[in-house]
């Protein structure tokens, strides 16, 4: 599912900035950007990370950068003593004034360096990112829950429909066999009666019987209505159910194309249809649940 999450934070004289993103995605991809000098801590922001989401492209943006004050900061004197030494030696041979200022001196390069801003150390820094990641990957999943809603109402209506076009399929399945029985006994009197003879009961019953038996889908019904039971149950799991409810799609899947090789009848061929239908949009849907 799709979610954003930032967070930003300034504490202990750092400035953090965390940003999640997730698009849909079947399995777990991560892609993780850090501030260089930090790339330390991606295995502890991966496993963070892991215990949240389950399923999807993950892109985790962490900037981190150090606040500056006064200790980070050191005059290097020797460095400003040549420059002064240069800069009045110039004057003298010129016979130029002298007025040097220590502001614009002080801008020159080398004069004041600036201590270790650029990687600092990273377990000092960890318990400082650490909570701010948490907090990223909160609005994260508040907002994939949302969609999370919105996607369960989908499931649901897509499994009432494979409900209700069982339904009409149990329903009609009796008739099947009757009317098969009708087909042939007219067929048959049709073609004999040309010929003054007739066919006994028993080879009737018998066909009729062989056909019954090859057509007989009730165990594919039961099997189906079970799978749609067990697809909602694992939609109430609390724990992550997206490879379950594929997997069970997937039986649900098989139950179908046997029902609509074995019916050898319109009505149910045009149910196993609307069973299909539901079952791809199912499929589909279910790649983006955790």
């Amino acid at each position: 599912m799709t979610g954003f999450g930032e967070v930003r934070d300034d504490r202990e004289g750092y400035a953090i900035c965390v940003e999640v993103r997730t698009v849909n995605s079947r399995y777990l991809k991560l892609h993780l950007r850090t501030t260089e000098g930090y790339g330390s801590l991606e295995t502890r922001l991966e496993k963070v990370i892991r215990e949240r989401v389950k399923r999807g492209t993950i892109h985790c943006n962490v900037r981190i950068r150090h606040l500056g004050v006064a200790d980070d900061f050191r005059l290097n004197v020797e460095v400003l003593n040549q420059y002064v030494d240069q800069l009045q030696a110039l004057a003298a041979e010129r016979r130029m004034s002298e007025d040097i200022s220590l502001e614009r001196l002080a801008g020159l390069p080398g004069v004041i360096e600036e201590l270790s801003t650029d990687a600092h150390d990273a377990e000092h820094v960890w318990p400082l990112v650490e909570p701010t990641l948490r907090a990223a990957l909160e609005q994260l999943g508040e907002m994939r829950a949302v969609e999370g809603q919105a996607l369960a109402t989908d499931l649901e209506e897509q499994c009432a429909t494979v409900a209700r076009a069982l339904d009409v399929i149990e329903t009609r399945t009796p008739l099947v066999v009757e009317h098969y029985r009708k087909r042939i006994q007219d067929r048959v009197n049709e073609a004999l009666s040309s010929l003054n003879v007739s066919v006994e009961p028993a080879d009737l019953v018998r066909e009729v019987s062989l056909f019954a038996d090859r057509a007989d889908i009730s165990e594919e019904i039961v099997r189906l209505r079970s799978h749609l039971q067990q697809f909602d149950e694992a939609m109430q799991l609390a724990e992550s159910a997206g490879r379950k409810l594929e997997f069970i799609c997937q039986e649900m899947g098989r139950e179908a194309n046997t029902i609509g090789s074995k019916a050898n009848d319109a009505e149910i061929s045009a149910q196993v249809v609307e069973i299909k239908t539901a079952l791809e949009r199912i499929r589909e849907q279910i790649q983006n649940v955790q």
